[in-house]
């Protein structure tokens, strides 16, 4: 074998070499895509699905909460309502405020 011929296989060598780890490096970020597309898929669901049920919670929540001002309030106009004015006593503080003890 000549210095020609050993170079030669060499350099084949060496283009093989480089070819495989092209290919590898193609591969890998094939891969590493397929990886994060994946991930980001599991991450939206989970994300979503999160949000979800944060949202039926709140519902729940503010649903117990308008049901329970409601009733109160109810509650609370039902006492005004059965409150007797007192005119007469009413009139006797203004004309002493206003007017003076008679």
């Amino acid at each position: 074998m000549t210095n020609a011929d050993v170079l030669d296989h060499l350099l084949e060598i060496e283009a093989e070499a480089a070819a495989l780890v092209n290919d590898a490096n193609a591969e890998a970020e094939k891969r590493i895509a397929e990886a994060e597309k994946q991930n980001r898929t599991a991450c939206e669901t989970q994300y979503h699905n999160g949000a979800a049920a944060r949202e039926e919670e709140f519902r729940q929540k503010t649903d117990a909460l308008r049901e329970t001002c409601s009733r109160k309030l109810a509650a609370f106009r039902g006492e005004i309502d059965s409150i007797k004015a007192d005119t007469d006593s009413f009139s006797a503080v203004l004309d002493e405020l206003f007017f003076g003890a008679e």
